[in-house]
């Protein structure tokens, strides 16, 4: 399996810790190597892995090639801006398929936490399974432990078959309210939606040609310009952003999901975090310097400055040397429109 890494987001729901030039994905995050590194180590282990791939923005390509261990550097690949998955994935897809037309392609998000290898690489047997058995875009679904209002869900149809290793995926749902939420878990037919895919190259250049004729075509493009060393990011300029889901995941109907056995977080926020670290209900997590009196469930990241919270609930406080956040859990989500209006004010230094 030719294992790609999609590793070029900004993590600006990790702000201030996460910047752009040192995003989420470069950060240890919850020990001693970054979830990049995490992440290639993993996929390096599983016995189906015959190359990684990465792909980037143009900032992080030195400090990957420098600081990632266990990749061909001729396989880190830029994408020359940022174009959302879709044409991310269609770009090392090409890549791929002048190397092996018969290629099978994992996608993996580049910051994800994931425990329990064996059970990992169970669920991508399988899915490597059901791929080679058909020609079918594969997805991984995580069974919810609780109504969360952070991920997508995926909808599939059950079926009596004890031996079965996936399901034919009935719909894709973008992040829900509370209240919806509580329905998708009480129903029993939802997965989180954990942005894990493995699929024949060829197979997905045709979904992609079939469903998102104008990108294919931009792609087929890219590839000549590839096959003569041209440049080819004027090309690029003109795709629209658009989602693997959005794209072809939600229109495709051979698309089958198989449920995932191992313990999966996407850390997205840093309620996630402070989740990933407390065993135990109302717990105070300090990462760095700091303390909490008289206060419960609140997190604390602050590697340099004593930072302390009094007589307060649900908060988090994050210290890095040129600014601080203080937000409630609850509304860690707007972090990311924080982030929003510093661009806006040009506020270059802080992001």
């Amino acid at each position: 399996m030719h294992c790609v890494i999609l590793a070029g987001g900004s993590g600006t729901r990790f702000w201030p810790y996460s910047r752009r030039n040192n995003p989420k994905q470069m950060l240890n995050i919850i020990g001693d190597q970054s979830m990049l590194q995490i992440t290639v180590d993993r996929l390096s282990k599983l016995k189906s892995t015959s190359e990684i791939y990465i792909i980037t923005k143009k900032e992080l390509y030195e400090p990957i090639i420098k600081k990632i261990k266990n990749v061909n550097p001729e396989n880190v690949i830029i994408e020359p801006s940022a174009k959302n998955t879709a044409p991310a994935i269609g770009l090392v897809s090409e890549k791929i398929f002048t190397k092996n037309k018969n290629a099978i392609m994992g996608v993996f998000p580049a910051d994800h936490l994931i425990v329990g290898h064996k059970k990992f690489e169970k669920s991508m047997d399988n899915a490597f399974r059901m791929v080679k058995k058909q020609n079918n875009l594969v997805t991984i679904g995580i069974k919810p432990t609780y109504p969360s209002t952070a991920y997508g869900y995926i909808q599939y149809e059950p079926n009596n078959d004890k031996n079965n290793i996936g399901y034919h995926v009935k719909t894709f749902a973008e992040k829900p309210h509370e209240k919806l939420a509580k329905r998708f878990l009480k129903s029993g037919d939802f997965l989180w939606n954990a942005g894990i895919f493995i699929w024949q190259v060829d197979t997905l250049l045709s979904s992609l040609n079939n469903h998102m004729p104008e990108l294919y075509d931009s792609l087929i493009k890219i590839k000549s310009c590839l096959d003569k060393s041209n440049n080819f990011e004027d090309i690029w300029n003109n795709i629209t952003p658009t989602s693997i889901d959005y794209g072809l995941m939600e229109k495709s109907n051979n698309i089958f999901v198989v449920p995932a056995e191992f313990e999966w977080n996407d850390l997205g926020s840093w309620d996630a975090l402070h989740k990933f670290f407390s065993k135990k209900e109302g717990e105070n997590i300090i990462r760095g310097f700091g303390n909490v009196l008289d206060g419960k469930n609140n997190l604390i990241q602050s590697i340099d400055k004593f930072t302390a919270i009094i007589g307060l609930d649900d908060i988090v406080v994050v210290n890095t040397e040129d600014a601080t956040l203080v937000v409630k859990k609850d509304m860690v989500e707007r972090v990311k429109e924080l982030v929003s209006w510093l661009e806006k004010k040009d506020y270059k230094e802080l992001i």
